[in-house]
């Protein structure tokens, strides 16, 4: 008899822990456990975002329980990307993870991201598990949940957006202006001869006669005669039409002298109100400003003269200091001086290069396609004119077009130790930056950019590429290029991305293959064959790349889109 206890003893012992260590267990969960959006997963910017809706169901989660879900990316030749993991715990647990019921069970949200890699547009999304009861592990099978990725917004192209070519300051015609007063009394008209004397009407004279002799000069003459705004209107008038006829009647006898054959355009102002608040402004008067707020209450010239000489301690100073300056003729020679041809700059270029300025040399780089004369340009000036920064920025441009990326980052590191402050030097190396994949701190030199060229395209490359694609289609404009249309197409704007994708002055093989993207999209299959035909044929790899490309999966089974990616 007490054998028999001690045997049934025994079996209620096995049949205890057998109990125990099953209902310690944890049960595989399934695909429908979870909800993935977006499915099949895509690109925003230069990242994968993902979010992951997913329910634990009732009695599952042990109290003794700890889960950690990691979401893992398989692709390629068996490589994984993981993203950061979540921690669920029961309710007997002391820590840091997400409490779930065991009765009740649980729902979750995940929301993590990877940074994508091409290789990535095959693959397949998993959650990993990593479970224990108390100290014992749970073994769970990885549980697929999704397909990726859809890539589009990687089309995103760095080395297509224009850099910043730093300006020539070349200008083929320079004005230049040359000003002398000849003052008068007041209420008179009469030429004094101390003032024909003065030195800056004879240095006037001389610039005239040198620029009219002067070929490469082209000059006009003008006369502005001036009365100040004291005294009626109607005397003022006279005087000053008065002062400008004795001046042209003057300067007409000089020029004559020497022999100086040009037009001399003349007129006169009764009351030169707009000299006497420039002259007020730049003065120290006391009340200065009484005065200015006097011009802008009063509009009337007779108010506006009774108001000022009514500030009594003011007006005594402005018929000393400001009034006589007013009581002129001006005179004004504006010269244009007519630079080097295009022929003659090349021609120099070629032959006796010293004789070009730095200026003049950078324009010489404009006037010719050839990449090896420009580049010999551009070296001539970062060795003869050392410490100015475009040559080496300029240079840095001419290596990034030809996708020489090592040469272009030495030549705007280069110009950054010139110049760390030039608009065009921190653009280009922003652009340098989104190659590296780091838009922080492209974004950083960007905001030192202003007044560069080609900002506008570079602007909406780093919208793009952070998935701000509204903000994208803002900074591109009216720019005609893939990068614009493909912020178009991202927001689903099909029309406008096509107008665009049509107007780009060279397409390329992305320009196809992203005209082909819009005909799946929008179900015209003819258009998805034919576009990806001339992608194709421009660049051989885009075969592949739409055989792989989630965007054209319903055409996988189409015997004439297999024959045209095969």
């Amino acid at each position: 008899m007490k054998r028999n206890y001690l045997k049934t003893s025994s079996l209620l012992l096995v049949a205890i822990m057998l109990l125990t260590t099953a209902c310690s267990s944890l049960k595989p969960l399934n695909q429908s456990n979870f909800n993935v959006t977006p499915s099949p997963l895509e690109t925003v910017g230069d990242k994968i975002p993902v979010t992951v809706n997913g329910t634990f169901p009732e009695k599952w989660f042990n109290s003794n329980a700890t889960v950690t879900i990691t979401p893992v990316l398989k692709y390629g030749n068996n490589q994984e990307a993981t993203a950061m993991p979540y921690t669920y715990q029961g309710e007997n647990v002391s820590g840091n993870g997400i409490e779930i019921s065991k009765s009740r069970g649980g729902n979750f949200t995940m929301n993590f991201s990877f940074p994508y890699q091409p290789q990535m547009n095959v693959s397949e999304l998993f959650m990993r598990f990593n479970a224990k009861v108390k100290n014992k592990a749970a073994k769970l099978p990885d549980i697929k949940v999704a397909d990726g990725v859809v890539a589009t917004s990687a089309l995103a192209n760095v080395l297509t957006t224009a850099p910043s070519v730093a300006d020539d300051g070349f200008q083929q015609i320079i004005k230049d202006n040359q000003d002398a007063n000849i003052l008068f009394l007041i209420q008179n008209a009469s030429l004094r001869q101390s003032e024909l004397n003065k030195e800056g009407l004879a240095a006037w004279k001389k610039r005239v006669e040198e620029a009219y002799k002067d070929p490469k000069q082209n000059i006009a003459i003008e006369v502005s005669a001036y009365a100040s705004p004291d005294g009626g209107v109607s005397l003022n008038e006279a005087l000053a039409q008065q002062r400008e006829k004795n001046t042209s009647e003057y300067l007409e006898k000089e020029l004559k002298k020497k022999n100086i054959n040009t037009d001399v355009n003349a007129r006169y102002t009764a009351e030169d109100w707009e000299g006497f608040r420039q002259l007020v402004e730049a003065s120290d008067l006391q009340d200065k400003n009484l005065i200015l707020r006097v011009l802008e209450m009063y509009p009337d010239p007779e108010t506006r003269e009774r108001e000022i000489k009514n500030i009594s301690l003011v007006y005594e100073d402005l018929t000393q200091t400001i009034l006589p300056q007013l009581r002129r003729s001006r005179l004004t020679a504006n010269i244009d001086i007519i630079g080097k041809t295009d022929e003659e700059i090349a021609s120099f270029w070629k032959n006796d290069p010293k004789k070009l300025n730095e200026n003049e040399l950078l324009y010489a780089a404009t006037l010719t396609d050839n990449n090896t004369e420009k580049e010999r340009i551009y070296q001539y000036v970062t060795v003869n004119y050392p410490q100015d920064y475009r040559g080496w920025n300029n240079l840095g441009t001419l290596f990034y077009q030809q996708g020489e990326i090592n040469k272009a980052k030495q030549a705007f590191d280069r110009a950054a130790q010139i110049s760390a402050t030039a608009p065009e030097v921190n653009m280009n190396e922003a652009l340098i930056a989104m190659l590296d994949n780091n838009n922080s701190r492209a974004e950083e030199l960007l905001g030192k950019a202003s007044g560069a060229s080609n900002l506008d395209g570079a602007l909406g490359l780093l919208y793009l590429k952070n998935g701000d694609y509204n903000k994208a289609i803002d900074a591109f404009g009216d720019i005609k290029t893939n990068n614009a249309a493909l912020a178009q197409l991202l927001v689903k704007d099909y029309n406008k991305a096509s107008q665009t994708l049509a107007a780009i002055p060279n397409p390329d093989a992305t320009t196809a293959y992203l005209q082909a993207i819009i005909a799946a999209r929008t179900n015209k299959f003819n258009e998805v064959l034919t576009n990806l035909q001339t992608a194709i044929i421009r660049d051989r790899t885009f075969a592949q790349k739409a055989a792989n490309d989630l965007e054209f999966a319903k055409y996988r089974t189409n015997t004439d889109f297999v024959s045209l990616v095969k």
